[in-house]
Order: structure tokens, then sequence, then C-alpha cells
């Protein structure tokens, strides 16, 4: 798993735009850039569409009075499912959507999650992860089932600190 300091890294993937889906690269994205990332299994699944995304939108005003130039969301989806989850959250063109399709961002970042058992396949990690610069300078990942420390709430404090 990638840990504090170390550079995220250049892997092009999909970003959720009005069109459809862009090629993106994060590291680039992300240069000279505070960034707050959170991770999830999947749009459209329920904690993340019940309050995932919603906390993170809500609190979208107080995360940029803490310096934050970007708030993105990462899920192992194609840009089209994270177009349309968005459009559904009015979240689109607010919180950058990327869209890890074949999940090679996630595996890069060892927080991938096999949920082969619930017949989902490859999955990301329910987390966030925040970079200044394209240097990780914090993370907190949450235990399987849970929704505690990657809220926005959460996030908050831990910007605050």
């Amino acid at each position: 798993m990638i840990t504090t300091g170390q550079k995220v890294p250049s892997i092009t993937i999909k970003q959720a735009t009005p069109e459809g889906g862009a090629d993106v690269d994060p590291s680039v994205l992300f240069a000279g850039k505070k960034v707050v990332m959170f991770s999830l299994p999947g749009a459209f699944t329920p904690t993340c569409s019940a309050k995932h995304l919603p906390g993170y939108l809500a609190k979208l005003p107080e995360l940029k009075a803490q310096g934050v130039d970007i708030v993105a969301c990462l899920s192992v989806n194609d840009a089209w499912v994270m177009k349309a989850w968005a459009e559904q959250h009015d979240a689109l063109g607010k919180i950058v959507m990327l869209a890890d399709g074949s999940g090679h961002f996630s595996k890069a970042l060892g927080i991938e999650a096999d949920l082969d058992k619930a017949q989902m396949g490859l999955r990301c990690r329910r987390g966030v992860l925040t970079f200044a610069d394209g240097a990780l300078t914090s993370i907190a990942m949450e235990a399987p089932g849970k929704f505690d420390v990657s809220s926005a709430e959460a996030c908050l404090l831990d910007l605050k600190k």
C-alpha cells in the first residue's frame, strides 16, 4: 500500500466528463495541488450513494476553505457509470470523478479489494487519501463493511490537525 511521502503513480485512467470519459494521469492532475481523493467500492452502491459521495459534496466548501484544490472520487467503474452517478448527485464538475475501470490505478496504490465472493470482482477499498504536490500526506482505509475514517467529516478533522 502507498505510504506517506510516496508520489502518486503515473497511470492513465479516465475522468468522467460531460462528454463521457477523458484520459487523465493522476500524477499530472495532482501535481502542484492539494488533493483529497476518496475511494470506494462502486458507484450506485448503498453506502457510497447514501453517505460517501453526498458527504463530500456537502462538505466541498469547507474542504476548499482548508486549501484543498481538488476533491476526487476514485472507483473501479467505467467513465460512463461515474458520469451517470455524478449527474444523479449533481457532482459533475464539482468533484473530479476518476474511473479506474480495470483497477490498475487502485492496484498501483495498493488499495484494491477482491470482492469476487460478493459477485463484484476487483474493486477499490473504501478510504481517503490526501496528496500535496503529488505526494501522499495521509491515508485512512476502512475496515471491510465500515464507514468511519473516510467520511468527509473525518477528512476535515484530519485536515485541521
